[in-house]
């Protein structure tokens, strides 16, 4: 690797942050370096947003199916690009290179969903309590957005949060991850290519303490939509409560998926393995605890353990691999303690359980794909988000019983559910305290739905015509006319 320091985006310009601070991003796969990437600093923040403030207001006029067009453009040179932004999750992420491919695809399809369905979302003419007036609703942009980006899918959610931001004409400056920087800078790049002005789009790479919070505390920004953590989120909050702005938050989960004996053991079986390790279990919708009706426990287990057994950890170049590193030594640090916790406290590992030997695992930051039974109740891997390749199994006997298990916890994200019972079905969705319910399939979540969750996995959310709506601002006018 090259001494060369990666710019920032800052208000149209690659420029250096103006400390002259870089971070430093590293393969997981390999612990090696691979670029050097400036820091902005908090007088680069506010360089960024009141450019993008003076920029807004000349955007805000340019006709919706124009800005649509630009958001066509962009998701064309994603498509364009495939391979090259594939090979960017690969090094910075570790992510291995067919799931990499399915997050540039979806990168591209926020854009064109978002540029597809503004021109169908205008106002409203609403009637009044008298003759000749009229009372018009309309949907302004709110401005400036922060768009604050997570590093598990670091380029599909900087089109989430870019993507609507734009389309409805807001500016948009966004605070990618520590460790993965580059994904957010190669779409920038692109964005600038389809035409996005000067100023309307800048990434500013830096600590979230620092940069999220200079951001979320500026007065010229209008809308905080943040992706990451709990304690990342409360901050934002508290921060956003001064100004009294509007803040969307998606803060994780602890999905369960819940097995009753009338489903398709192979089918539920399979999903809730893919569901566990999508991405190597760093996803938010992920299979966090997996719950099974008594009678078809061991059967159940059995089918899952089977599956863990021959999945593919590797390098996540190779075609075959599915599953690479973690995304970091500390992301390891935090499985290796929850699953060693667990196994002191009587937790059976049924696979995996450790890091892998041999040839390949050198370096990295790997884990193997690991099922526990016997867990407490009170173990960390059920109370706390893993955000790796660990699956705890826990038997339950009624279906009171499993929506109790299900709700104990903080989290309201997600929750899965198979069975060929109907009515049970529709009884489970009602109860089960979270903001999605997928019954009889696995995730990830659509486009066209709307992802949110409840309890502390957040507020607001993504995706949909409710999450473009987040993006603008309800004006209401009042009109009256004379009839002479």
């Amino acid at each position: 690797m090259s001494d060369t320091i990666t710019p920032l985006l800052l208000a149209g310009r690659w420029v250096e942050g103006s400390a002259g601070a870089y971070d430093e991003v590293e393969n997981p796969s390999t612990e090696e370096i691979i670029a050097r990437v400036s820091t902005a600093s908090e007088d680069d923040v506010e360089v960024a947003v009141t450019e993008a403030a003076r920029a807004q207001k000349d955007w805000a006029k340019v006709p919706a199916a124009d800005r649509a067009g630009v958001l066509h453009r962009l998701a064309s040179l994603i498509e364009r690009d495939s391979e090259r932004l594939a090979g960017i999750l690969v090094t910075e992420l570790g992510k291995p290179v067919r799931e990499a491919r399915g997050e540039v695809s979806a990168a591209a399809g926020f854009c064109r969903f978002f540029a597809g369905i503004i021109t169908t979302q205008g106002g409203e003419v609403l009637p009044t309590s008298a003759p000749s007036q009229e009372l018009w609703l309309r949907r302004e942009p709110i401005g400036v957005v922060a768009g604050i980006i997570p590093w598990n899918f670091p380029m599909a959610l900087t089109t989430r949060k870019l993507a609507p931001a734009v389309v409805t004409g807001n500016a948009i400056v966004l605070k990618p991850a520590e460790i993965t920087p580059l994904s957010a800078l190669a779409i920038a790049e692109l964005a600038i290519e389809a035409g996005v002005p000067a100023g309307i789009v800048s990434v500013l790479p830096g600590r979230g303490s620092i940069i999220g919070s200079a951001l979320v505390r500026n007065p010229n920004i209008g809308f905080v939509t943040m992706t990451g953590s709990v304690r990342a989120g409360r901050s934002i909050l508290h921060n956003a409560a001064d100004r009294i702005i509007p803040v969307s938050l998606e803060l994780g989960g602890k999905a369960p998926f819940i097995v009753f004996a009338d489903a398709d053991l192979d089918a539920a079986a399979e999903a809730a393995v893919a569901t566990r390790m999508l991405n190597n279990g760093q996803a938010c919708v992920a299979n966090e605890r997996t719950y099974i009706e008594r009678s078809v426990f061991t059967e159940f287990t059995d089918l899952v353990a089977a599956r863990m057994e021959h999945i593919v950890l590797g390098d996540p170049l190779e075609e075959t691999t599915q599953v690479g590193p973690k995304a970091s030594g500390s992301e390891l640090a935090n499985v290796e303690r929850i699953v060693g916790a667990a196994v002191d406290a009587g937790a059976r590992v049924l696979a995996g359980g450790e890091r892998p030997q041999g040839s390949g695992f050198e370096r990295g930051y790997w884990y193997r794909p690991t099922l526990l039974t016997d867990v407490a109740p009170d173990s960390p891997v059920i109370r706390e988000e893993v955000f790796g390749p660990v699956l705890p199994v826990v038997a339950f006997d009624s279906e009171d019983e499993v929506v109790a298990l299900a709700n104990d916890t903080t989290f309201g994200l997600s929750s899965y559910l198979y069975t060929e019972n109907f009515s049970r079905a529709m009884r489970m969705s009602h109860a089960l305290r979270s903001g999605e319910v997928f019954i009889n399939r696995g995730g990830p979540e659509e486009v066209n739905g709307f992802h949110g969750g409840w309890g502390e996995s957040g507020l607001g959310g993504d995706d949909g015509v409710h999450g473009l709506e987040l993006y603008r601002r309800k004006k209401t006018v009042y009109a009256a006319w004379s009839e002479s």
